[in-house]
């Protein structure tokens, strides 16, 4: 009943009592998908930022060129 395994370790069975093996309920379980956001939060704040900084760059800009006109 006892057998040697190649590493050294004796394998040892009991005579009485239960023997518990998991190999035999170890089975796949699914589970439902998970949605991922496109954007991420950070990706989304970065891009906001960016575009009001944008939109303030572009009425600089245009007040910036109304007061350079010469007047006449």
């Amino acid at each position: 009943m006892n057998a040697q395994k190649p590493g050294g370790v004796k394998e040892v069975l009991p005579k009485a009592g239960l023997v518990v093996s998991e190999k035999g309920n170890l089975t796949e379980i699914l589970c439902k998908p998970k949605l991922m956001p496109l954007k991420s939060i950070t990706l989304q704040k970065l891009e906001e930022m960016e575009s009001k900084i944008a939109e303030v760059s572009k009425q600089q800009t245009l007040q910036r060129l109304g007061s350079a006109r010469p007047r006449t």
